[in-house]
């Protein structure tokens, strides 16, 4: 069943637009709003293109991809972003297609920035000017190089503003500020002898230390397919369907509505690269329904935020971090994807078990068998919307690169949402798909599919040409397109711009000098620490164990607040660039820091002050921001334990041979969830019966004991944890008692 939300599609747009930056821009003219349309229609299908048939040279399909982000930014995004600025005005002279001259100015130059290499990468030489090839010039940029180098650098800093605010550029500008006076930082074990600006230019600017390094990279060649699979398959269809499907798995259950916002939340996290997408698609349909069965607002706006914002964990995708993380690595994909499983559920656990208790609480109904939708009719109706993911996570798996995976899911979107038998000319989609998966299954492809692989996908496009469900119009895919687009500029604006941290980290070292001070800062600290806590007899009470425990709380705590208001993707670049010298000096595995921190980055999305999915979640039911910010924070306090768990038993990740085995995965898996269950029955003071004062406390602490991975605060923890259960045990007992005496 389908219920109507109190919003309309319309002002779900709007709301959407509030928090998300990047679809929030100013209305230009006629002829310029076709203009962006189109081009970004043309964008999408050049990187569809390039996913299928092959990617330019590196410094070429990068510099494509960032003079389109160019273009697009700075003729949708004003100078200064107010009421006013969004507004259409009057064509003027000043303003043709209410874009100020000097915005087309900048894009222009910025372009001509982005292109220049790949035009002068073998030599150029035009109008008298003489430029040597790339390679001669590397080390020793010319004065041309230098002119380009700083528009681009401004550039980026500009795109990355307009796009998601003034947190990431000022982050930058330290570094910045680092790299050129490095000499004069105030610290001795910052100081170092800095580089000059021809120099800093140098290493931004060329390939493939700085803005054009692996970032954006990774980034224009993989991530921005992701963005536009999810976007797409979402506006065919797979979105309704997740929520239809949740409602039959989770509906009929204590705390129904809310767990169908979890579960909903979770399949189309799968998807999704942004979190803020992720509330405002499934949180239409899902908090209403949660304040009709009587969750309080905010609350209600709390669990879509805490589920909608797990989706960033939840593989596959992980807002698209995950590839960046194999690539980092080196590893193959489907390891990160291993290594994320379990984390992930462990904070699904936990909102649910917060939801369980908080609606046992309240009393508060479930979905009637009537209310619910028929499983059969679902999958009958919306089988086909699956096809598409389904087949993008065969090609993945099966060891296929992840844009051509992305490449076969998107045409496949295409084919099962868009072509039909009944309108013949868009045949030509399935027909050159058939055409493509043959050709890349012959010999003259090379290395191409096992004739299994295009078997099973020549399947699949036959299978979705099949269903009757109404298609939807072209134009329809080239809005999903235009909108796919949208959410890409704000990732690939901040992963260009955080391509000048990693150059500068490379250049000065400052990760190790960061990671140096944390661990000297957490020693001091933890001399003092000692001093107190020292008489107790366990091994975390240690000097050594203190000084560990304070460095990752400093880390993670840096993590938090660097990551506020920055997408997924670009977060995890530039923490990981930043955090992971620190995490390697404490001795901590190569993909137990990525994790780490990519978890404490992603938990700044439901961390107030700055958490746009709770606000978003918050416009939708209605509710105070900040008290919905609260909640959802408070709902997804596993995601806030469980990376301290990657590092002190890195075994919860599965694919490190190094430290797995079956009985301590068993041990530490289990007990980490039993203990985010039991920190779940302290938060919403409700186990069997009502939760309070101490016997809370009790249950809070012996969570925490449970989620340490040791056996020994294991045994202790079920021993806190024994009085509050044989209270809980009278009370049901005596409540029993009582209704069979009435």
């Amino acid at each position: 069943m389908r219920t109507e939300s109190t919003l309309s599609a319309r002002e779900l747009d709007e709301l959407e637009k509030k928090y998300d930056t990047s679809l929030n821009t100013r209305r230009t003219g006629s002829l310029v709003e076709k203009t962006l349309y189109w081009s970004m229609i043309a964008f999408a299908l050049y990187h569809l293109w390039t996913a299928g048939f092959g990617t330019p040279v590196d410094h070429v399909h990068m510099g494509i991809h960032l003079s389109g982000l160019f273009f697009f930014i700075f003729l949708s995004f004003p100078l200064i972003k107010t009421s006013r600025s969004l507004e259409y005005h009057p064509v003027s002279f000043w303003k043709p297609g209410n874009v100020p001259l000097y915005d087309w100015v900048i894009a222009t130059l910025a372009m001509a920035a982005a292109l220049f290499l790949w035009l002068s990468w073998r030599g150029l030489s035009v109008f008298g000017l003489s430029v040597p090839e790339q390679m001669l010039r590397q080390g020793n940029p010319t004065g041309i190089d230098v002119f380009f180098g700083t528009i681009l650098i401004v550039a980026v800093l500009e795109i990355a503003r307009r796009t998601i605010g003034f947190i990431l550029p000022v982050i930058i500008l330290v570094f910045m500020t680092y790299a050129l006076f490095g000499p004069y930082m105030p610290a001795a074990i910052l100081q170092h002898p800095g580089v000059d600006w021809h120099q800093f230019v140098n290493n931004m600017y060329f390939p493939f230390e700085g803005i054009f390094g692996v970032t954006l990279w990774v980034v224009s060649t993989v991530v921005f397919h992701f963005v536009l699979f999810g976007v797409v398959a979402q506006r065919m269809g797979l979105g309704q369907f997740f929520v239809d499907n949740a409602m039959i798995a989770a509906g009929r259950y204590t705390g129904g509505p809310a767990k169908v916002s979890v579960v909903s939340s979770a399949f189309f996290g799968t998807i999704s690269g942004s979190s803020i997408a992720n509330t405002v698609s499934t949180g239409s349909l899902t908090i209403p329904n949660m304040k009709r069965m009587g969750y309080p607002g905010h609350f209600a706006g709390g669990v879509e935020a805490a589920s909608s914002a797990g989706g960033q964990i939840t593989p596959p995708i992980m807002g698209a971090a995950s590839f960046l993380m194999a690539e980092y690595l080196e590893v193959p994909y489907t390891t990160i994807v291993l290594a994320a499983i379990v984390p992930a559920l462990m904070h699904y656990i936990g909102v649910l078990s917060i939801v369980h208790f908080t609606a046992k609480k309240l009393g508060l109904p479930t979905y009637t068998e009537e209310e619910l939708p028929n499983l059969l009719k679902v999958w009958k109706a919306g089988w086909y919307t699956i096809i598409p993911l389904v087949a993008l996570l065969i090609v993945l798996f099966s060891g296929y690169s992840p844009n051509m995976a992305a490449f076969m899911g998107l045409t496949l979107c295409i084919v099962v949402g868009f072509s039909s038998f009944s309108k013949p000319v868009t045949l030509v989609v399935p027909l050159a798909l058939l055409a493509f998966i043959f050709w890349k299954a012959s010999p003259l492809s090379g290395e191409g599919f096992s004739p299994t692989m295009a078997g099973i996908l020549s399947a699949c496009v036959f299978v979705g040409l099949m269903h009757r469900s109404e298609r939807q119009t072209f134009r329809s895919l080239f809005d999903s397109f235009h909108v796919g687009v949208q959410y890409a500029l704000a990732v690939g604006a901040a992963s260009a711009a955080v391509g000048i941290v990693v150059g500068v980290i490379n250049t000065t070292g400052i990760g190790f000098r960061l990671g140096f001070m944390v661990t000297n800062g957490a020693a001091d600290m933890a001399v003092t620490l000692h001093g107190v806590l020292g008489w107790i007899p366990f091994e975390a009470f240690g000097q050594e164990s203190i000084q560990q425990f304070l460095s990752l709380v400093l880390i993670a705590i840096a993590c938090i607040l660097m990551g506020a208001g920055l997408p997924t993707t670009a977060l995890y670049i530039m923490l990981v660039s930043v955090a992971q010298p620190a995490l390697s000096q404490l001795g901590v595995p190569p993909l137990a820091t990525h994790m780490f921190v990519l978890y404490y980055g992603v938990i700044s999305e439901i961390t107030p002050p700055v958490c746009a999915s709770a606000y978003a979640a918050a416009g939708i039911a209605n509710a105070n921001p900040f008290r919905t910010g609260i909640n959802a924070f408070t709902l997804g306090i596993g995601k806030l334990m469980v990376p301290m768990v990657f590092v002190y038993a890195p075994t919860i990740l599965i694919v490190l041979p190094e430290y797995f085995t079956l009985s301590s995965f068993l041990q530490v898996s289990v007990t980490c969830a039993c203990g985010v269950f039991a920190i779940a029955t302290a938060v919403s003071a409700y186990f069997a019966k009502p939760l309070n004062g101490l016997w809370r406390l009790l249950m809070a602490v012996a969570g925490l004991l449970l989620v340490a991975p040791s056996l020994t605060s294991d045994l202790i923890a079920l021993v806190i944890m024994l009085p509050v259960l044989l209270q809980q045990g009278v009370l049901r007992f005596n409540r029993k008692q009582a209704d069979a005496s009435s």
